[in-house]
């Protein structure tokens, strides 16, 4: 029997009952912070996205792949529960697990270490408030990368629930969360506890979190903020199978072979416990100049049991960040200067790695029509290595200093309707897992990923209904590291030349129209897509070369879709599209996936007691049952590219606002 599906052109974020004002406005209207630099978002000359907590609120409990994949330009991979990748704008090259080349920051803290990883998979999704998603280096005020950064930001108001889910293949998720202005001190607790057998053979997802911060205003001038967090994941790993192997079934782990164990005889998984706490203080000692100061340090216990070898390593991260700023208003101009330093010294098992930048950034607003945005950093790498056993050597690697200039520019030619342009560089060091990752061996010669990128774009709202904007891009990257496997399933990392990487990211947005019915109450919708042209340029592998293919795990063509109703003024339905077109698994281009739509649905419906409100929900993931990859093995060795997710299944669950 034929299948019909309907992506339709018309989606949205969904209508929470306790809303703030972030939820109900067009994007057009939201303030971003960009790192304690607000703007307007209509004015910013970043390339920015925001997910607010209508697009957090799709997500289900273990991660944040459905609100992510909402945004244009940005991609969240599962290759497995609990094992996530996030690429902005396709820097998936890089990550075989985890988040890399992405900086990612936790309130006013550092969650990204030393070398660039970032352990994402620990943080509840429950936890996160909202979301700022900066796509293209940004350099200036977070320092080198080529992907981008992501602002995570918890809790700013005051707000008492709890959240009690099950579903399928023994799903389990609690979570409670407090927060409070108590005198001077705006107090957050959050407990989480997440469990799951999961879709595939050892495939269990365990994770326990507990996050505390007090925000204290001590003067009118000074606010002091401390965090605490805890996060004990344990997750296992069922491996990558072959086209044939996954036909014939979709839930193995990847099976033994003649000289290998395979993924349930070694109980391939991960284990990783880790301790993130950290100080920050901002002072406005005169009416124009403010100083802020963070410290912060954390431990990471990483066990990988895996098919080929045992890795148990321990990390130990401090960080330190300082800036002062500078801000003066005259009467149709405004200036703004931020001078500062970030710095991540890292020991990791017998690396030791040292990161750090200075940068200097300027905000400079011609009457309210002009907006400039300023920056250079001169950020630094290196690292220290040691082999214990067999033999004993040791080295020092020292990356040349980058000076990472950025410039971009925004200019309102009305209300609500502004153009912008883009220009800045972009450098990403290798990080630990790549300088010595699962074939035991120390790539010394591993050199940073660097390039140049370009951009143009247009925002435009309609009235107070309607909210469009596009932008256009063009990066160049050089010495693209790119990952690679041997015959053992070990993978390991080299640079591959340059690549060309071009596209074209549409938003869509509609406010909430209030259709004054009973039956049909309300209506939103958002729609976004990103198109890209991926190119390799002047790459050679051995005899082979590459050059003019597609940049391998990218696909062309995304276009995500968002549809929110509301009947009889309490019953929300939200009804998503996810359409992926297909992808090359392999440098060569021999080997590409298959194009997805996969559709979700939503039930949501508040049931009010006297002092607490219970939301009820049911959401079904695969609507269409279908059979796909949410996550692939690029230039798997053996073709073991496929890692099958699970087919329709669902969430039902309450949260009890009190």
């Amino acid at each position: 029997m034929a299948k019909i599906y309907f992506l339709l052109p018309f989606f949205s974020a969904t209508i929470l009952f306790s809303q703030k004002k972030d939820s109900v406005n067009l994007i057009s209207e939201v303030k971003i912070d960009a790192y304690k630099k607000p703007t307007t978002f209509i004015a910013s000359t970043k390339s920015v996205s925001v997910v607010s907590e209508n697009l957090l609120n799709q997500n289900t409990p273990e991660r944040m792949l459905e609100s992510i994949n909402q945004i244009s330009g940005a991609r969240m991979e599962e290759r497995s529960p609990g094992s996530y990748r996030i690429s902005l704008r396709g820097s998936t090259l890089r990550s075989p697990f985890g988040v890399r080349n992405v900086k990612v920051y936790l309130d006013d803290f550092i969650l990204s270490d030393a070398s660039g990883n970032t352990y994402f998979n620990v943080i509840s999704p429950e936890l996160i408030d909202r979301m700022e998603i900066y796509k293209g280096p940004e350099s200036g005020d977070y320092g080198a990368v080529t992907g981008g950064t992501i602002l995570l930001k918890t809790k700013s108001s005051e707000n008492l629930s709890a959240n009690l889910s099950t579903g399928s293949y023994g799903t389990f998720n609690q979570s409670f969360d407090f927060s409070k202005q108590m005198g001077k001190h705006f107090v957050e607790i959050f407990q989480n506890y997440y469990q799951t057998d999961s879709y595939r053979e050892q495939a269990k997802v365990q994770r326990k979190q507990i996050f505390i911060k007090d925000n204290f205003q001590y003067s009118e001038k000074g606010i002091l903020k401390g965090m605490i967090m805890y996060s004990d994941l344990d997750y296992q790993t069922p491996g990558g199978l072959t086209l044939e192997q996954m036909n014939i079934d979709r839930k193995q782990a990847r099976p033994k072979t003649a000289t290998l164990p395979g993924a349930s005889e070694q109980n391939a998984g991960i284990r990783n416990k880790m301790i993130l706490a950290g100080l920050s203080n901002e002072y406005q000692f005169l009416p124009n100049f403010l100083h802020f100061i963070l410290v912060q340090g954390s431990y990471v216990d990483f066990e990988n049991p895996f098919i080929s070898n045992f890795e148990n390593r321990f990390e130990k991260n401090f960080a330190l960040r300082t800036h002062f700023n500078y801000e003066k208003n005259w009467d149709k101009i405004s200036l703004a200067y931020r001078l500062g330093f970030e710095g991540n010294p890292q020991n990791f098992d017998q690396i030791k790695n040292s990161s750090g930048f200075y940068f200097l950034s300027q905000k400079l607003n011609f009457n309210e029509k002009l907006f400039t945005d300023i920056s250079i950093s001169l950020n630094s790498n290196s690292y220290d290595w040691e082999r214990l056993f067999p033999g004993t050597e040791n080295g020092k690697v020292h990356f040349k200093n980058q000076w990472l200039p950025n410039f971009g520019v925004t200019y309102l030619l009305e209300k609500g309707f502004s153009i912008r342009g883009k220009i800045g560089k972009g450098n990403s060091a290798p990080t630990n897992e790549e300088i010595r990752s699962s074939n035991q061996q120390f790539n010394l010669n591993l050199s940073p990923e660097y390039g140049w990128n370009k951009e143009i774009g247009i925002r435009k709202q309609f009235g107070n209904f309607f909210f469009a904007e596009a932008s256009y891009f063009d990066f160049r990257l050089e010495d693209a590291i790119v990952r690679r496997q041997n015959e053992a399933g070990q993978e390991y990392f080299v640079n591959s030349g340059k690549t060309v990487q071009k596209g074209f990211e549409v938003l869509l947005e509609s406010k909430n129209f209030d259709l004054k019915n009973d039956f049909f109450s309300q209506f939103k919708f958002r729609f976004s897509g990103s198109f890209y042209d991926f190119k390799f340029k002047n790459y050679q592998q051995n005899e082979n070369d590459f050059s003019g293919n597609d940049l391998t795990g990218v696909p062309g063509t995304t276009i995500n879709s968002l549809l929110n109703f509301t009947f009889f003024k309490k019953l929300n339905v939200d009804y998503s599209h996810f359409y992926t077109s297909k992808i090359p698994l392999n440098d060569a281009n021999s080997v590409w996936s298959e194009h997805s739509l996969i559709g979700n649905i939503q039930f949501r419906f508040p049931v009010d007691f006297e002092k607490s409100r219970v939301n009820l929900y049911f959401q079904i993931q695969n609507l269409y049952n279908e059979d796909y990859v949410l996550g692939f093995d690029v230039n798997a060795f053996g073709n073991r590219y496929y890692n099958p997710a699970a087919k329709r299944n669902f969430v039902l669950g309450m949260k009890v606002d009190f």
